[in-house]
């Protein structure tokens, strides 16, 4: 196992965890993105993608024959039995692979992995060090509704179907609560990382 310093970082959805990566890969972390990982286990030609489209039919794929992710994120947000079938088909695969990148990484490096459903999945025990992204209710709706396009009852309904903000608090080692500008969140995430390096020498 890499001496590496394990870090999971998590959010509800449109908190802003995307940002905080990106900040912390500014400032010297190694970086994974595990909703990226998500995406590469279903791409087309992978076995994922034939498990998908076997489970959830062909009316999940696009005329090109990409994925059609909005139609299989309505499915699966509206039904807890098909989205445990969706992350069976995803998880395994995305846990492998980021094992094998904590692996593969120096000894002395910190590793922030950005993990969506770190709590659901019960991954805390996997890391040596979560940080929790929090953003104010209307932020979320509005980031879910300029970028994906979702109303609010749409929204609310993936908010739900995630842990709740307390249940995310119970695993953190450190909160990032992200209620200001861009530049307010770059500037806590600073915070975290300079603690982050502090956290291994003592």
């Amino acid at each position: 196992m890499s001496g590496a310093l394990r870090v999971g970082l998590t959010g509800g959805i449109a908190s802003g965890k995307s940002a905080a990566l990106s900040r912390f890969a500014e400032v010297g972390a190694v970086t994974i993105d595990s909703d990226v990982l998500a995406r590469a286990a279903i791409a087309p030609g992978t076995q994922g993608f034939s498990d998908v489209v076997k489970r959830f039919g062909a009316g999940v794929i696009r005329a090109d024959g990409s994925l059609d992710r909005a139609q299989l994120g309505s499915i699966v947000f509206a039904d807890a039995t098909a989205r445990a079938d969706l992350e069976a088909i995803v998880h395994p695969w995305v846990r492998e692979e980021v094992r094998r990148q904590f692996a593969e990484a120096a000894h002395d490096t910190v590793v922030v992995n950005a993990v969506p459903l770190l709590v659901e999945a019960g991954l805390a025990g996997d890391y040596d060090r979560v940080v929790v992204v929090e953003a104010p209710l209307d932020a979320q709706l509005n980031r879910l509704a300029e970028s994906r396009g979702l109303n609010r009852e749409q929204a609310l309904a993936r908010i739900a179907a995630q842990a709740s903000a307390e249940q995310r608090r119970a695993v953190a080692w450190r909160v990032i609560v992200n209620d200001g500008t861009l530049d307010d969140l770059r500037r806590k995430v600073d915070e975290v990382w300079r603690a982050l390096l502090e956290s291994r020498t003592v």
